[in-house]
């Protein structure tokens, strides 16, 4: 018999985390392998734009690990976006990201978001997911970097 908890805990999902991490490596050669190596430990890639009055006006936070860049956010204020200012985001988080050993990025948009912005600094889409949530599109799109 089981008990079932609902409860958000945060030391409970760190125990699962780690407990997931170590069944990982147990049964997965590549995911042991990265283990104790520079690209298996997540390290930040974060880049933030500041206008002459500093002014946030644009941010790129993500992270490499397992020798690639995952973009989690990319953001510009609207007075300066079409000028280029993101572009020179992204481009600088995966020249940082080789820095650090990676050969490809990672990105997940939406539809009304940048998938086309994306596509057009080099990244292909290799999933679509409709719906999600329901009325919008998911799009994970990849690069390679080298």
């Amino acid at each position: 018999m089981f008990r079932i908890e609902t409860t958000a805990d945060q030391h409970r999902r760190q125990l699962v985390e780690r407990r997931l991490e170590e069944t990982n490596n147990r049964l997965s050669p590549v995911m042991r392998a990265l283990r104790d190596t520079h690209t298996g430990a997540e390290r930040p890639v974060q880049l933030y734009a500041f206008d002459e009055g500093h002014a946030l006006v644009g941010g790129l936070v993500g992270y490499a690990w397992g020798s690639w860049l995952h973009i989690d956010l990319l953001w510009v204020d609207a007075p300066h976006r079409g000028g280029g200012l993101g572009s020179r985001l992204v481009n600088g988080a995966e020249q940082r990201a080789s820095e650090l050993g990676c050969g490809h990025s990672r990105v997940e948009t939406w539809d009304f978001q940048a998938p086309n912005f994306y596509r057009k600094l080099g990244y292909a889409v290799v999933g679509v997911i409709e719906d999600y949530p329901p009325g919008l599109t998911d799009h994970l799109l990849v690069k390679s970097l080298s």
